[in-house]
């Protein structure tokens, strides 16, 4: 086998990290997801002070618990982003899958070249089924960010001996894959994506959903809640920041799109095992928008937020003050902290 083990990520893998990241900052245009003109009704008084009583949410500390929590104005970039020295570094390994091969997402215009990069952390044991995280939008890649937080926090024993997988979407095709409530992009990954990372890292990926995240922001954000609603035998656990949990991209099966999330799939259907970290901003998309048309992201955010916590989900919701869509320095500040609560309860392997 063929592994390329990358010091420094290349010229084209960073420029493709670029792309997906900003591609990662709002939705795809309403256009190409759903039918007719994005609703323009203004936000009633109702729903301003629904959103009005976020700000007043307890302050968001290391020690909170379950629950709904608030932070800003002021932000800093959280001390596990800094490389460390003395401690082990994980490798990365960068790979490209053409979408001509793929039998789920061939492309929408034709076929792209999807970049995969896999953090690897130095204490893995080959042959040893790795817990991992799967990341949408290549989140996590820029900067060696997670491999660094991984990196440290694997170190001091607060998260597990874990891999990530940050995979770029689909260009053209995003909304199709990220927006669509559904099982089918969960599929592809299982049956397209890791594989492939197995093949080309020599890494094996655990099977237990338990030790299996879902990462994304945005549409992302969305995607991951729902590998997790629609696959919970292969995940339990799931990060999203400024989730489009709204009505984008409808279908027969969720007539609302991810709205049916707070709707309907949560509130009438029986506890499901998984464990949510999930976050809005007060400068979000859709802020001044009616919440009966459904494209109000915090309105939507907090909403299911409330559905988790009357069901009795593991769940944290957390509104930052002063912030945009997915912004990246509420991400910087809370991505380890965050990490540290979605994991929560499973085993650190011993020393």
């Amino acid at each position: 086998m063929n592994h390329r083990f990358l010091i420094t990520l290349s010229t084209c893998a960073l420029a493709l990290a670029i792309v997906s990241g900003i591609l990662a900052q709002a939705p795809a245009p309403a256009g190409a997801a759903a039918k007719g003109k994005a609703p323009s009704n203004p936000a009633t008084p109702q729903d301003l002070a629904d959103i009005a009583k976020l700000a007043a949410l307890p302050a968001w500390a290391k020690t909170s618990g379950d629950g709904d929590y608030s932070i800003g104005p002021d932000y800093a970039p959280a001390p596990e982003e800094t490389q460390r020295v003395g401690i082990p570094h994980g490798k990365l390994i960068e790979f490209h899958m053409n979408s001509a091969s793929s039998k789920v997402f061939p492309g929408v215009n034709g076929p792209i070249e999807r970049l995969v990069s896999v953090y690897i952390p130095a204490q893995y044991r080959p042959g040893t089924p790795a817990p991992f995280l799967f990341a949408a939008d290549s989140y996590g890649l820029r900067d060696r960010q997670m491999a660094n937080i991984l990196d440290n926090m694997i170190a001091d024993r607060r998260l597990p001996v874990m891999v990530a997988v940050m995979v770029a979407n689909g260009g053209p095709g995003r909304s199709l894959e990220y927006d669509t409530v559904s099982p089918v992009f969960a599929d592809f990954v299982e049956s397209e994506i890791l594989p492939r990372v197995e093949k080309e890292t020599g890494v094996t990926l655990t099977k237990d959903p338990e030790a299996r995240m879902t990462y994304g922001g945005s549409s992302g954000g969305a995607m991951a809640l729902t590998m997790a609603w629609f696959r919970t035998d292969r995940y339990h656990r799931v990060l999203s920041y400024s989730g489009t949990f709204v009505n984008l991209r409808n279908s027969p099966e969720a007539p609302h799109a991810a709205y049916e999330y707070p709707e309907n799939f949560f509130p009438k259907n029986p506890v499901k095992p998984l464990r949510i970290w999930m976050h809005v901003s007060d400068g979000d998309l859709g802020v001044q928008a009616a919440s009966v048309d459904m494209r109000n992201w915090p309105i939507a955010n907090q909403r299911l937020a409330a559905v988790l916590k009357s069901k009795g989900y593991h769940y944290q919701f957390v509104y930052s003050k002063n912030s945009g869509h997915v912004d990246s320095k509420v991400i910087r500040q809370t991505l380890p902290q965050a990490l540290e609560y979605v994991w929560q309860g499973y085993p650190i392997t011993p020393k």
